[in-house]
């Protein structure tokens, strides 16, 4: 297998991965013989080549770039990764929003990349039929194929394959697969519930977007595009109504084997700072289930909350995971028509008041959370919201450009 283009791994990784490799490089240097025949031209010559192949090795190793970010630590790239793939494709979204779509080879679970967001952007487009799924049969990942795919660099939580899921992976496998294919860098960002885990730091969405932007050496289109971002979250903030006056909400995922007629839900705490939820903390929308003991839905608590229970929580607001891949009058005409007609759920306020909208994707970057928003946003507070909140071609300038 060909030498990978990185150096680097976590600081312990990095001792041994380069163990016996660092002086590798075949340095010539001009021989000192005593050869009275040689003429000053042909040494002047060996004492160029060899003031160039001396820089060109600095400049190699100037080119060279570290990227720090938990739980894996140093990262150190000899050149921009060329290809790469990620298991949250929110990640995936942060990859585009920087230019790298062409490299994309692979996300987690392709129902949940939700491409149909850049359709309204200008030269933004993702084909998903071109992608892999990381994710097989029985919710398996198969070490061979990530060696079939030999990204340049992964872009998922080590820890998210071993202990997030029944991946059927080992930390060893991930170990292999970081010295014989390429490194691994990624944070589990979309919740924060696997206490059980993930005991190290979470990033919010754009400070791991600045790390991924640091992968890719995107700084400024990085830099772009948060400016932007905080001009629009500025901009929606200054029209909110006051705190008293914004709705609570209950996050749920259905847990019925008909998510269209769903009996039964896996609950979410919207207090839960994962990036899953930002568009609701921009907006200020409080969490239905505080002061309840409800715990929220992780990789160790799958409890599940019916109507009965809701009743009891009575929100103002009710959202439904699981279903972005509908429009809004798709989703009315389904899972809140079921709910209208439902003997217990029909006594629900946000039922009533058809205070019951789609929860938003499992994972979302910065270019889907910019919609996110903006639906959000119109959706609670249609009085106030309405329309197109945030410039396309803005994103598309940033993204193409």
């Amino acid at each position: 297998m060909q030498r990978r283009k990185y150096l680097g791994l976590s600081a312990g990784a990095l001792a041994t991965a380069l163990a016996g490799c660092s002086d590798s490089t075949d340095e010539s240097t001009p021989s000192g013989g005593s050869n009275s025949t040689s003429s000053a031209e042909e040494t002047e010559g060996s004492t160029t080549a060899a003031e160039e192949t001396e820089t060109e090795t600095e400049t190699e190793q100037s080119q060279s770039y570290t990227v720090s970010m938990a739980p894996v630590g140093d990262v150190t790239f000899e050149s921009v990764p060329e290809t790469w793939l990620a298991y949250e494709s929110g990640y995936a979204d942060m990859g585009v929003a920087l230019g790298q779509t062409d490299g994309l080879l692979a996300v987690g679970n392709k129902a949940r990349y939700h491409t149909q967001y850049y359709d309204e952007i200008d030269g933004v487009s993702v084909d998903k039929g071109s992608l892999t799924q990381l994710m097989g049969d029985s919710f398996q990942i198969d070490k061979e194929l990530l060696y079939e795919l030999d990204a340049d660099v992964h872009v998922v939580d080590p820890n998210w394959l071993v202990s997030g899921s029944s991946f059927g992976l080992e930390m060893a496998d991930v170990e292999e697969l970081r010295e014989n294919v390429g490194p691994f860098i990624g944070n589990t960002i979309f919740r924060r519930t696997d206490s059980s885990w993930h005991d190290y730091e979470y990033y919010t969405m754009y400070e791991a977007f600045e790390k991924i932007a640091q992968v890719f050496d995107q700084r400024e289109r990085y830099e772009a595009f948060k400016s932007m971002h905080d001009d629009y979250v500025s901009s929606v903030q200054s029209e909110l109504p006051a705190e008293s006056e914004r709705p609570n909400a209950l996050l749920t995922f259905p847990a019925s084997e008909d998510p269209n007629q769903p009996e039964e839900f896996y609950p979410y705490r919207l207090s839960d700072q994962g990036t899953n939820k930002k568009q609701f903390h921009d907006l200020g929308i409080q969490d239905a289930l505080a002061d309840t003991g409800v715990s929220g839905l992780s990789t160790s608590e799958r409890g599940t909350v019916d109507y009965e229970t809701m009743l009891e929580v009575d929100p103002d607001a009710i959202l439904v995971r699981g279903h972005e891949d509908k429009s809004a009058e798709e989703f009315a005409n389904t899972v809140l028509s079921f709910m209208q007609q439902h003997s217990v759920a029909s006594q629900l306020s946000a039922v009533q008041n058809e205070m019951v909208f789609r929860g938003g994707p499992i994972y979302q970057g910065p270019i889907q959370h910019l919609f996110t928003l903006e639906r959000a946003a119109t959706e609670f507070f249609p009085d106030t919201f309405e329309g197109e909140l945030f410039d396309r071609s803005a994103v598309s300038d940033v993204v193409s450009n």
